[in-house]
């Protein structure tokens, strides 16, 4: 046996076999730094198939077999000409704790897996301990219409409201696949879309990555506001949907507040970035207006391998290039990726979160000490500084004063008020989790 992992959870066994079995799972336990998606999700543990897409065009095919629930479930490659039988156990350890373990037999050695299964691990607990935390304020299983569902976020939050019981529906701008799909026109959207809709997550918008032409600015802009207004509009004539969970950005605060901890109820910046999240947030209006209650998301900077910043400083830093970027001494407000999540369900359920939220983690750092703590994780030097005169000539003055170089301390004041419990609130152990270097084990 290559490897055999090992946790307990708590959480009754009937709870953590379940959460096993709903739409979402495979999505939930693949780890971020690996090269791999799930292309599809089997329908049952005890025979359906699950494909995973690998580069080159590779599909691992994952058979079920051995299923008896709640206490153990397996399966086998049958895709490639490698052996991989994996068996999922789970045992009570009394009436509300469970032990799971995962045991593979394969030819990979056992230290090329270790990662893997403590992120698994770690996501289970941690996704039942938000599930437990979401259900304590209501329990009622929604459908959610969620636009934008392909990207960084929307992939993640769609995978967790499913495990969470909910029914999620994407808005997609092509023929819809399933009956977990609709057909979105961002131009022109029918209201009928909403029908049997409780809520609406509202994620779409342009990259606003890279060089700030005025084609690309008017990407970002036209990609946010116009399509908002739009939604809201929908939503007020339907009269179907309470809630509209709207994405925004820290930009809201302008490209450089100095030292000063911004708050929700701090005044907005200047810069073009300042000036499209106001009037993305304003495009929300009619909705609030016909008594949808309205959450605006202001998000910092999303910490996921799958996407964002740290997808491109990964393999710098890998690399030994890695360093800080200008002067290291911008702020950087950030959050883990299954932080935000948790922030989207939380504003679901919770009738008491009304307006704007501050995404973003408890601890804003300097830029500086965000670069030697990825160093650090990551087991690299971080002694190559990009000064700000070289990113201008790559990305252009503009983009580097509004993105690359910009600073805002954040507070998430209200999400603090509310109790709101964080994963992972500190840098480095958000850091290990997305990239798989954990500490090693007692």
């Amino acid at each position: 046996m290559s490897i055999e992992h090992s946790s307990s959870v708590d959480h009754p066994i009937d709870t953590v076999f379940a959460w096993h079995e709903r739409p979402g799972t495979f999505e939930r336990l693949t780890p971020p730094w690996q090269p791999v998606r799930v292309m599809k999700e089997a329908g049952s543990l005890a025979n359906g198939e699950t494909v995973i897409g690998l580069p080159g065009g590779i599909r691992w095919v994952a058979r079920h077999s051995g299923y008896e629930p709640p206490r153990r479930f397996v399966d086998d490659l049958v895709s490639l000409p490698l052996r991989w039988h994996h068996v999922h156990s789970f045992a009570p350890e009394g009436p509300t704790r469970t032990l799971i373990t995962d045991a593979v037999t394969t030819p990979i050695p056992a230290p090329f897996l270790r990662s893997m299964f403590v992120y698994r691990h770690t996501q289970v607990r941690d996704d039942l301990d938000a599930i437990a935390r979401l259900h304590g304020i209501d329990p009622t299983a929604r459908t959610v219409a969620v636009t934008g569902s392909s990207g960084l976020v929307g992939s993640a939050l769609c995978a967790f409201l499913s495990t969470a019981g909910h029914r999620v529906i994407r808005l997609v701008r092509r023929a819809p696949r399933s009956d977990t799909e609709r057909t979105w026109d961002p131009e022109d959207p029918d209201p009928g879309l909403f029908e049997g809709v409780d809520a609406v997550v509202h994620l779409a918008g342009a990259s606003i990555a890279g060089r700030f032409s005025e084609q690309h600015k008017n990407a970002i802009a036209s990609s946010r506001i116009e399509p908002t207004r739009r939604l809201a509009d929908a939503l007020a004539r339907s009269k179907g949907p309470k809630v509209l969970l709207a994405a925004s950005a820290i930009g809201y605060y302008g490209s450089d507040r100095g030292d000063d901890l911004l708050d929700e109820a701090a005044e907005g910046g200047d810069g073009f970035l300042a000036d499209v999240v106001a009037k993305w947030e304003a495009a929300t209006g009619r909705a609030a207006e016909a008594g949808v209650r309205v959450v605006t998301v202001r998000t910092g900077i999303v910490l996921s391998t799958r996407g964002g910043m740290l997808e491109l400083l990964r393999p710098v830093f890998l690399a030994g290039l890695g360093g800080r970027i200008g002067n290291g001494r911008q702020w950087l407000s950030w959050i883990d990726l299954d932080d935000l999540t948790d922030v989207y369900a939380r504003a679901l359920v919770d009738e008491h979160l009304a307006g704007v939220l501050n995404a973003v983690a408890p601890a804003p750092v300097r830029s500086t000490d965000f670069a030697a703590t990825l160093a650090h994780v990551l087991r690299r030097p971080a002694l190559l500084p990009v000064p700000k005169p070289v990113l201008r000539v790559v990305v252009g003055a503009e983009a580097v004063d509004e993105v690359a170089c910009a600073s805002q301390r954040v507070a998430p004041r209200r999400l603090e008020a509310a109790g709101f419990q964080y994963r992972r609130p500190q840098l480095e152990a958000s850091l290990r989790h997305q990239l798989g270097r954990f500490e090693p084990q007692p």
